[in-house]
């Protein structure tokens, strides 16, 4: 039996003859199928394309998320290494002032005072330069370390308050040690001429300078460094007129080139308390206050006798 055929019939305008094609079912199949099929592959493309176009939107969207998360995490991170450089600073301020206080205590060669020197020591790498070189690394990385320097501040804390500890227990059992020991300045100044050799102003000689030379308005106030007991207070050669205040524990201090004295000979003072007046009597160039700590009949630096900043 023979296959039938489609006839298509084509016209081209109302007064044209219609033209006609005859398609066989075969291929009037064919072509019906091969139609479905690129309709099939086209609405196929179009699906996957707009799934693709929705993942990649939405890992756009997570891409800023994470982006923006990384930013704040770096930001929280750069202040928290602020915050380490600070008490980084806070810890070498407190490790100078433990040595004042360990030298006055005569601590300072304790075993705690050599504890600090184990397991840490040096800059824990927070310098303005390498924290911008920081903030260019991984989350994690940059974390890791901020906690190694935490982690050394923590130690270095620790030490340091085993050693307040003891510095703390050396206080209470020493009230009166303490009370008795220079820790103030005397005058408000600058120092004009330090403790050590130093060339005369004089006779241009090489000298010993036992003390401190503070410079100082004429009629400033000169105050007791500790409390004590007055033991000179008069003129003394090269001096000028002087006060004097034995402390007791063997330590003295001497106050110089005064223009008035407040105090005499005997008279119990207290540390802050005025005792004179900044002039230029005896052997001196100008308003100053020279100012000794004797420990035992030996002159010693009166640097390591100021608390005070």
């Amino acid at each position: 039996m023979e296959e039938e055929d489609y006839s298509v019939v084509f016209f081209q305008g109302a007064t044209a003859s219609p033209k006609r094609f005859c398609v066989s079912k075969r291929w009037f199949r064919i072509g019906g199928y091969s139609a479905l099929a690129v309709l099939l592959s086209i609405v196929s493309s179009l699906i996957f394309f707009s799934q693709k176009y929705y993942h990649l939107a939405g890992d756009e969207v997570e891409l800023t998320e994470l982006r923006r998360e990384s930013k704040i995490r770096k930001i929280e991170a750069e202040k928290i290494a602020v915050q380490v450089k600070n008490f980084e600073s806070d810890m070498a301020r407190l490790g100078r002032f433990e040595e004042k206080l360990r030298v006055i205590t005569a601590l300072e060669n304790s075993p705690q005072s050599s504890v600090k020197e184990l397991g840490v020591g040096g800059s824990y790498g927070l310098s303005s330069s390498s924290l911008e070189t920081s903030l260019e690394y991984e989350a994690k990385e940059l974390a890791n370390k901020l906690s190694n320097n935490l982690g050394h501040l923590t130690i270095q804390a620790k030490i340091k308050t085993v050693s307040f500890q003891e510095l703390d227990q050396f206080f209470k059992n020493q009230k009166s040690f303490l009370q008795s020991t220079p820790s103030i300045w005397p005058t408000r100044g600058w120092v004009t001429s330090g403790f050590g050799y130093r060339k005369s102003p004089f006779t241009g000689l090489r000298e010993k300078h036992e003390g401190w030379d503070i410079g100082s308005r004429a009629g400033s106030a000169i105050r007791a460094t500790a409390d004590g007991m007055v033991s000179v207070a008069g003129r003394e050669r090269g001096y000028g007129k002087l006060v004097e205040i034995d402390h007791g524990y063997g330590v003295l201090t001497r106050y110089g080139h005064n223009s008035k004295n407040l105090v005499k000979i005997g008279s119990r003072v207290k540390r802050g308390q005025i005792i004179a007046l900044v002039g230029s009597t005896g052997r001196s160039t100008g308003p100053h206050l020279h100012y000794e700590v004797l420990v035992n009949g030996v002159p010693t630096n009166p640097k390591n006798y100021i608390l005070e900043d």
